[in-house]
C-alpha cells in the first residue's frame, strides 16, 4: 500500500515508522521555528579548538543577553560539557522531554555526555542511531525561544555536520581553522562540503594565532598567523576574526569557567568575533 502521508486516516499508522518520523519532524520543525539563527561550528581537522570556540562564543553571546543553546553534535568525542564543568552531572527529564543543563541565565546547553553514567564510556555507535540521537536533542529536548543555536560538530564531513544541514536547513557554517597549511587544507575541504551541500558559510575564526606569553603580555607567533584571513580573502568568504593560544584559557577550562581568567587580548579578539557574528546576522 503507498503512503498518503495522511497519518489521521491510516489504518495502519499505530505500526507506521513513518507517522513517528513525521511527528518527530513536527517537533523539529516547531523548534527550530523558535531559533532566530543557527550556527554550525565546523573545522576540517581535529585539534584545532573548536569546541572551545563554540563554547566561548556562547558564553559571550549569552552575556550580551542573547537567548542562546549550546548543542554538542561530537558524540564520539564530545567536550562541551567538560569545557563548561558540566561532567558527571546527568541530564533530568520533564515528562517526555529532556531539560537542558542552565549554564547561565540565558545560555542553555544539551550534550550526550550527560545521558552517560560514566563520561569515560566509548560511544562504538554507526550512522543510524547517531542520526536518531541527533534528531532526538531537536526534538525531544526542553529548549526556550533562542536567539541563537550553536553546534559543535564533529571535526571532517561525516554523519552528524551532514544530518544538521539536512535538518537544519537554514543553518549557517562557522569554520574554525589555524593558520598553518595542514590545517588550511583540510578547511578547504570543509569549504567544499558546504558548497557542495549549499550550506551558507558565514564566515572562518582563526584560532591558536599567536600565543600570549603568561609573563610579558605580548603575543608571539609560534604557528603563524593570518592563514585563515588569506583563505577567506581567496575564497571570497567572511574573515571572522582570529583568536591567540592563551594559557589563562586553559586553566579557566580546566576549573569549567572558560572565559573567568581569558586575558584582555583574548578577550578583545573574541568581542570583535562576537560583533562581526552579530553583524552578519542581524
Amino acid at each position: 500500500m503507498s503512503c498518503d502521508k495522511n497519518c489521521d486516516t491510516c489504518a495502519t499508522s499505530d505500526n507506521c515508522n513513518d507517522k513517528t518520523m513525521n511527528e518527530q519532524d513536527n517537533k523539529i520543525n516547531n523548534f527550530l521555528s523558535r531559533v532566530k539563527h543557527k550556527l554550525m561550528v565546523m573545522s576540517g581537522k581535529g585539534g584545532v579548538g573548536k569546541s572551545t570556540v563554540a563554547a566561548n562564543l556562547a558564553i559571550a553571546l549569552s552575556e550580551k543577553g542573547y537567548s542562546v543553546g549550546l548543542l554538542d553534535v561530537d558524540l564520539h568525542g564530545p567536550s562541551i560539557a567538560g569545557i563548561l564543568g558540566l561532567t558527571g552531572i546527568p541530564l533530568n527529564a520533564d515528562c517526555d522531554q529532556l531539560l537542558p543543563y542552565q549554564y547561565n541565565e540565558n545560555l542553555q546547553v544539551m550534550t550526550v555526555q550527560g545521558l552517560l553514567s560514566d563520561p569515560d564510556e566509548a560511544l562504538i555507535w554507526r550512522g543510524p542511531l547517531k542520526i536518531g540521537v541527533i534528531r532526538q536533542f531537536l526534538a525531544d529536548t526542553k529548549w526556550s525561544d533562542l536567539d541563537y543555536l550553536i553546534v559543535d560538530c564533529p571535526p571532517g564531513t561525516g554523519d552528524e555536520p551532514l544530518t544538521i544541514i539536512q535538518t537544519i536547513k537554514d543553518a549557517q557554517a562557522v569554520i574554525v581553522t589555524t593558520p598553518q597549511e595542514v590545517s588550511l587544507s583540510d578547511v578547504r575541504k570543509s569549504i567544499s562540503f558546504c558548497q557542495q551541500a549549499q550550506l551558507d558559510i558565514l564566515g572562518i575564526v582563526e584560532n591558536m594565532s599567536g600565543f600570549v606569553c603568561p609573563d610579558c603580555g605580548a603575543v608571539h607567533n609560534i604557528f603563524k598567523s593570518g592563514g585563515g584571513a588569506k583563505l577567506a580573502a581567496e575564497r571570497g568568504i567572511n574573515f571572522l576574526g582570529k583568536l591567540p593560544i592563551d594559557p589563562q584559557v586553559v586553566d579557566s577550562e580546566d576549573s569549567g569557567d572558560p572565559t573567568a581568567e581569558m586575558s584582555n587580548i583574548t578577550k578583545e579578539a573574541l568581542h570583535v568575533i562576537v560583533n562581526n557574528i552579530l553583524e552578519k546576522t542581524k
